[in-house]
């Protein structure tokens, strides 16, 4: 038989009054926080489904803002893109004025004051700014100016003009993630959308009896190409053209030397690893550990330039009254660089019209992702509400009976 103290009912009622101000303390929370799982063990599966709901529904958001961040940089890039073909328009109108023989030396003179202007403000143009104060066309250096002009006097008697334009920026491209695992290029490397004609660099070393002395690699526009202790120049080739960089290798039938040449209009980038010499060995950058592009060997040969250079050799031509050139070089040259320009431009506008898409799909789907979680752990208040009005009612009736059942004595108040 049990024995039962004097203790014993006010202990339990005790007990069972707690209990009830917990569940009353709990739906309350419940109803604050509006949400029903206030700890993993309230729900464990619901928990862990809120958690991969909440988790991507974090993700979603970051891919609509980095959308809305590369849409606004191909708005301002487009921007300059559009100003810089129709200055290139403008050079063109006036080679196909000069390579007419219908104007004066003096008139020719006065053109070429023109074109001057152009290399100016597209220089300009291309080291034009976002919002935020970086440079749109320098790569990955976006704190770098990207295009240094460089100044001189072409002749006898003449004032200081642009003689060339140098890259400073970087041919390495930034990519922003818009939905799982897609990716679109986020910066523009100026020496691609402002080069006109396809680059070709010729070594000057015989390279037959070339084997590499050890493993290593070197760059080539930014992409890592390996190599492994005694490859020879056509296995260092095949691996040139293998990499999908847009630059072809081969062997020059003259002088047996290593020939680079871009399959697009851009400025080729080069660069030896750090324990390895390929690329000086055979005579395609100097040893003076120059920053590319400004490190091609002194021997080698490099054709293909800039719009830049294009336009300067038109101002060149008008002032030389070259008018053979002007018909065939000059325009020509404008061409690809026009022709370049508005292909970035193309490009750009294939680029928005997914990221229109992407973001379209990503706004609808961010609403969905809340309802989800939303129907996974939030509170139901009318029955929350109705479950803690039935608390609060048995519990003012427990304080009642207890108050009449356990009626303390002179005794209780002594003790």
């Amino acid at each position: 038989m049990d024995r039962i103290s004097t203790n014993m009912p006010n202990d339990n009622m005790q007990y069972y009054l707690r209990e009830r101000t917990d569940q009353m303390n709990r739906i309350q929370n419940q109803i604050a926080s509006q949400s029903r799982i206030q700890n993993l063990r309230d729900d464990p599966v619901a928990a862990a489904h809120s958690t991969r709901y909440q988790s991507y529904q974090v993700r979603l958001e970051r891919f609509s803002s980095n959308i809305q961040h590369v849409q606004y940089q191909n708005r301002v890039a487009e921007g300059f893109m559009r100003q810089a073909t129709d200055m290139l328009h403008r050079a063109r109108e006036i080679a196909l004025q000069g390579a007419t023989g219908t104007y004066t030396p003096e008139d020719l003179q006065y053109m070429a004051a023109e074109v001057d202007q152009i290399i100016a403000e597209l220089v300009e143009v291309a080291n034009g700014r976002a919002a935020d104060g970086t440079f749109v066309f320098a790569g990955d250096r976006s704190e770098t100016l990207p295009f240094r002009p460089v100044y001189g006097i072409r002749a006898k008697g003449e004032r200081s003009v642009v003689a060339d334009v140098q890259y400073l920026g970087s041919v390495n491209k930034q990519y922003v993630e818009v939905a799982e695992e897609s990716f679109v290029q986020a910066n523009f490397p100026g020496n691609e959308v402002f080069w006109a004609e396809n680059q070709t660099i010729t070594a000057r070393v015989d390279a037959r009896s070339y084997q590499v002395t050890q493993n290593g690699s070197f760059l080539l526009d930014g992409v890592e190409i390996p190599v492994q202790e005694g490859d020879t120049i056509h296995a260092i080739i095949q691996r040139i053209n293998e990499a999908g960089v847009g630059v072809e290798a081969r062997l020059d039938p003259v002088f047996s030397s290593l020939v680079l040449e871009s399959t697009t209009p851009h400025q080729i980038w080069l660069e030896d690893g750090e324990t390895s010499t390929v690329l000086s060995d055979l005579g395609v950058i100097g040893t003076t550990g120059g920053r590319p592009p400004h490190n091609i060997a002194n021997s080698a040969q490099v054709f293909g330039g800039s719009a830049f250079d294009v336009l300067i050799r038109l101002r060149d031509e008008l002032r030389e009254g070259d008018q053979l050139e002007l018909g065939s070089g000059a325009i020509n040259g404008v061409d690809m660089a026009m022709t370049n320009v508005l292909g970035s431009l193309g490009r750009l506008g294939a680029v928005n019209a997914r990221l229109d898409t992407v973001y379209a799909r990503t706004e609808l789907e961010i609403p969905e992702v809340m309802a989800q979680n939303s129907r996974t752990i939030d509170v139901d208040y009318a029955e929350a509400i109705t479950d803690l009005r039935m608390l609060e009612y048995t519990h003012q009736a427990a304080l009642g009976a207890a108050a009449r059942v356990l009626q303390p004595s002179l005794l209780e108040f002594l003790r």
